[in-house]
């Protein structure tokens, strides 16, 4: 069987089949607001509290006492898991990241095998495209972060700012490739009220849920809290309802 890194998240381990299979990296694409970091800070939060898997969240656009603070309005004290050795946020520049993941001695590296890191996330891969206009060059980006935290069997969420209905062309070109997993977050409209979707788009080599599940951010995280009944077209921007075929009567 696949060993997996379970995200501890009600209703969402499920829908993947008991977790993340071990060592993947996986895409987690959606508007603002969606609840991707937030997606990342409980995986990150579960791992290192319940599993005992140290882990590390690098930020390129968020200060860590941000993070603290939203972690915080979730009761997750990550400054106790960072005072333990179990997490640590790190607010860097891809340009930075880059080069701390290609060194061997760098204080990234150092940490990663210190600790025994076994799960990452960065928030976001969106900021890569900043670095070069030239597609071969961002997917050769792509392939070499990816590539790095593998070999070292992390298993890592790439959150990505993505529009309404799907990862942009560009973006699902070079990143689609390079990834085992692709979530998509959505918020979607039903009834003249915004609802939160998620749906598991891709996970190589296992077998995963292909529904659109609801999902809501409360107090304690996310929970996936079931399937969008008698709904269809959702991640198209206009949902309707399931129209019954009753016959000729």
């Amino acid at each position: 069987m696949t060993q997996r890194a379970k995200t501890g998240i009600t209703g969402l381990d499920a829908m993947l089949n008991g977790g993340f299979p071990a060592g993947s990296a996986v895409l987690v694409e959606g508007a603002p607001g969606t609840g991707k970091t937030t997606l990342g800070i409980q995986y990150l939060y579960n791992g290192a509290a319940l599993f005992d898997e140290p882990g590390l969240l690098i930020s390129f656009e968020e200060f860590p006492y941000a993070l603290y603070r939203d972690a915080e309005s979730h009761g997750w004290n990550l400054h106790k898991l960072e005072e333990e050795n179990k997490l640590r946020v790190i607010f860097t520049s891809p340009q930075v990241f880059l080069s701390s993941l290609q060194s061997p001695v760098s204080p990234l590296n150092r940490t990663i095998m210190e600790w025994n890191v076994r799960r990452i996330v960065l928030d976001s891969i969106t900021h890569f495209t900043r670095l070069t206009r030239n597609p071969k060059e961002l997917r050769d980006m792509y392939s070499m972060v990816i590539n790095g935290l593998k070999r070292e069997g992390i298993t890592s969420i790439l959150t990505s700012e993505g529009g309404t209905v799907g990862l942009r062309a560009s973006e699902r070109s070079r990143l689609a490739f390079v990834v085992d997993a692709i979530l998509l977050m959505r918020y979607v409209e039903i009834e003249s009220a915004m609802r939160r979707a998620i749906l598991v788009l891709k996970m190589r080599g296992s077998d995963h849920v292909k529904e659109i599940r609801s999902f809501e951010i409360r107090q304690d995280g996310i929970v996936v809290t079931g399937k969008f009944e008698g709904r269809e077209g959702l991640l198209t921007g206009s949902p309707r309802r399931v129209m019954m075929n009753l016959g000729n009567r």
